[in-house]
């Protein structure tokens, strides 16, 4: 094997084996970039570029498509960008040192301000409305019931509970696992998907930590009667976490009579925390929510110390250490720039495009429209396999969620479906979608395997073998790519 070790050598060899594009993958190329106000530049061959652009471009395609539910919430590339500039300026800053990065006390106490107007803090006169900053919807959940279950301890609670319903989310089990709490499930009403307040009040017992509700749930974007449950718990010295992760910025600009939606937040007495995530509806980057709480004793309840170590003294708000300012810094730039007046228009036009597309749905005598959501629409079928529904809708390029108990599918409406054409490809789509399962009644569908619910029931043996199918899929993600 010849060893290149002058570089006409290598010159001459890579433009006598290459072709002249393959050649114009190692010309360096530069791009501009502004850190700090500065101007500057990088030269890196083109080949890494492309790599990175390839990448991107694929993946944006879905959800700039508007056939994709959730994932992309804002969907214009100009906002992402805008938000990669105010990234840039504090990517390498630690939220962890505010003495070296006071910026980071800025943006999180701005964020949390804003996010306190909107969930009506102001109303508070039985405590002290304070907040954190979290990495995400989960995060923000863990985090509240981390603070109930410190809260139940110093009140002699030897093993609190949370008490939830079934639709709200996975991460309060999650919650239970890692916080050593106990989990009380109630279910929901199938025809109109909200818990009942009268079983809520049967639940509650000595050990309650507290009572869990959602605005609005996953599955169906359904808000729960949060004002009749946040009443029985208040009764009871109960605390109520009104999880917000998923609809609470498009909710909080909702509101009101003329929207028929019911206060959900903290002018509800009872109502002890809420979580929110900037990072959907609040139209930030990935990696920030909120979570809010009704008195700031609750909340300091996440804190933590360790005054006697060798390093130094240790102190932290919450479960993370070091944390970029960079994301603090996106987050606060969307919701400065969005003001109140920007949310509120996008929340009118998504809820404006979720009530056509549930319109949409009711049209075709196949379906059946689940929950009632502003934000949502999630539909089964009594008549075909709604999984065949969703194999042809994936055949046709959209990304819906896949539901269980009953199986349906449900499409969370973002900015992409705002784009002019969504609505009517995706009303002729689902009728032609229909055509097809009902032409294969009788045959399974493909993607009910991993999507649809176990035939006849869930059982322990049905949990076991899809945690194995699971884990293969995790492991899959998160290995080591093949050479």
């Amino acid at each position: 094997m010849k060893i290149y070790t002058e570089i006409n050598d290598v010159l001459d060899h890579m433009f006598n084996a290459c072709t002249t594009s393959q050649i114009s993958e190692f010309i360096p190329e530069k791009r501009g970039f502004r850190i700090h106000g500065h101007s500057t530049t990088i030269s890196l061959e083109r080949a890494f570029w492309n790599v990175l652009d390839d990448m991107a471009r694929e993946e944006d395609a879905v959800g700039a498509s508007g056939q994709c539910s959730g994932t992309i919430y804002h969907g214009d590339p100009q906002h992402y960008a805008f938000l990669g500039e105010a990234f840039s300026r504090f990517s390498h800053a630690n939220a962890l040192q505010r003495d070296m990065c006071p910026s980071a006390t800025r943006f999180e106490g701005e964020i949390l301000a804003m996010a306190l107007e909107i969930f009506h803090a102001d109303a508070v006169t039985d405590g002290r409305p304070a907040g954190l900053v979290t990495a995400g919807g989960t995060d923000s959940i863990l985090h509240a019931m981390l603070c109930y279950r410190e809260q139940a301890r110093a009140r002699g609670i030897a093993h609190p509970t949370i008490l939830k319903p079934e639709t709200a989310h996975p991460a309060f089990a999650k919650a239970a696992h890692l916080f050593g709490m106990g989990l009380r499930v109630l279910p929901v009403d199938p025809a109109t998907t909200l818990v009942d307040p009268a079983a809520v009040a049967a639940a509650i017992d000595a050990d309650t930590a507290v009572v869990v509700v959602s605005a609005g749930n996953y599955p169906y974007g359904s808000i729960d009667p949060i004002p009749q449950v946040a009443g029985i718990a208040a009764d009871r010295g109960v605390g109520v976490h009104v999880d917000g992760c998923l609809g609470g910025f498009v909710l909080g600009f909702l509101d009101g009579e003329e929207h028929g939606i019911p206060p959900f937040d903290f002018r509800v007495p009872g109502v002890t925390s809420v979580s929110a995530d900037t990072h959907k509806y609040g139209y930030g980057l990935k990696g920030t929510s909120t979570v809010l709480f009704r008195d700031i004793a609750l909340r300091n309840r996440a804190y933590f110390f360790v005054p006697d170590w060798s390093g130094g003294k240790y102190f932290s708000p919450g479960m993370a250490g070091s944390r970029s300012v960079g994301l603090l810094a996106a987050t606060w730039a969307a919701m400065v720039t969005l003001g109140r007046q920007g949310y509120a228009a996008r929340a009118a036009a998504i809820r404006e495009t979720a009530a056509a597309m549930q319109e949409a749905v009711r049209g075709i005598p196949a379906l059946r429209l689940l929950g009632n959501s502003p934000f949502v629409v999630a539909f089964s079928s009594d008549d075909v396999d709604i999984y065949h529904v969703n194999d042809a809708m994936r055949g046709r390029g959209w990304r819906f969620n896949g539901l269980q108990y009953p199986d349906a599918l449900h499409l969370a409406v973002t900015g992409p479906q705002l784009q002019d054409g969504v609505l009517a490809r995706f009303t002729a789509d689902l009728a032609a979608a229909v055509e097809y399962a009902a032409e294969r009644r009788g045959t399974p569908a493909v993607s009910s395997a991993l999507y649809g619910g176990v035939p006849g029931g869930f059982t322990p043996a049905a949990g076991m073998f899809m945690t194995s199918v699971m884990t293969q899929l995790l492991d899959a993600q998160h290995s080591v790519p093949a050479t």
